[in-house]
């Protein structure tokens, strides 16, 4: 008989349905027309009932799962006490079906820490930039990330009534990343792509040094990682301590799984420093970010030493 499916490949599949359900209670959330918006440090850092339900939603339905795995959300929430309406029991059977990678076979449940962000890009959505908005959960083992789960609420929202809304990217290293169409941008362009509500001198600075062919400034770090994947920018800077383990958890893991075949792929902190996932490093990623698909040096060798001063990692 088959063996039942490793641990690893069990967390993916429950993952990805989990992310479907979040992103349906995100577009029942903005179709009641009640965000519930709350001003967390500031006008820029918001949280809505989506990111509060959603949250309740992945965290309870994973730790019931998978109980002795760590799973830490965005937002500071009880996981006990969740309605049933917000579990969501299922699994996908299509990533139960592949081979999971040698290496980890053997990943015991307590040594997994799983890193969610519940709707990434709230200042967008509620603005109504429905494209930028991401559901992140990422898998993270012995520190790095390995698998993770992204899902777009209103990808194709845009293509009129019929088309189907939303969509789910999955990737695991060894295994591959699925769910959109790897592209590159065009070659010897600098296309860089960056934050649109968090600018800053830095910020700007950092993109100038760059020299770049074009700028795009759009919100969430999952929708930044997905135009990279599929070639709308070339580099992904962020000068800035903005950001956070559960915004880069899933995309790195993407990115990795897509760069294990033939891209030399990367993403680090802006000083050239690998992020840590393992589940007592501190939530933000304090210098930045910077990643590529290919030319990851040209990049890296023009961000000014003033930029990199004054990011403390």
């Amino acid at each position: 008989s088959m063996a039942s499916p490793a641990l690893l490949m069990r967390v993916v599949a429950s993952a990805y349905s989990v992310a479907e359900k979040a992103a349906t209670i995100v577009r029942n959330v903005m179709s009641a027309g009640d965000l519930g918006i709350v001003e967390k440090a500031g006008p820029n850092d918001l949280q809505t009932k989506a990111d509060r339900l959603v949250q309740m939603s992945i965290c309870a339905s994973l730790a019931r799962k998978f109980p002795k795995a760590t799973i830490i959300g965005e937002e500071e929430l009880p996981t006990d006490n969740v309605t049933e309406d917000l579990i969501e029991d299922g699994h996908c059977e299509e990533i139960l079906k592949k081979p999971c990678p040698a290496q980890y076979t053997g990943i015991k449940e307590e040594e997994l820490v799983i890193w969610v962000d519940p709707l990434d890009g709230t200042k967008e959505y509620t603005e109504g930039l429905l494209d930028h908005v991401t559901v992140l959960i990422g898998i993270a083992y012995g520190g790095k990330a390995i698998a993770g789960v992204i899902n777009q609420p209103y990808y194709n929202y845009e293509a009129g009534a019929n088309a189907v809304l939303g969509r789910t990217i999955w990737g695991v290293l060894g295994v591959g990343a699925f769910g959109f169409q790897l592209t590159e941008a065009p070659a010897g362009k600098h296309i860089v792509i960056t934050t649109r509500s968090h600018s800053s001198a830095l910020v700007n600075e950092c993109i100038s040094a760059l020299n770049p062919d074009a700028v795009i400034r759009v919100g969430g770090a999952g929708n930044k990682i997905i135009q990279l994947i599929e070639g709308k920018a070339s580099a992904y800077v962020f000068a800035s301590p903005g950001c956070k383990k559960w915004d880069t958890c899933a995309p790195e893991a993407i990115l990795h799984a897509v760069g294990g075949k033939f891209i030399a792929f990367k993403i680090t902190d802006i000083r050239g420093n690998p992020f840590q996932y393992n589940k007592e490093v501190k939530h933000m990623n304090s210098a930045g970010v910077l990643a590529t698909l290919r030319n990851y040096d040209y990049y890296a060798s023009r961000i000014p030493n003033t930029v990199k001063e004054s990011l403390v990692p």
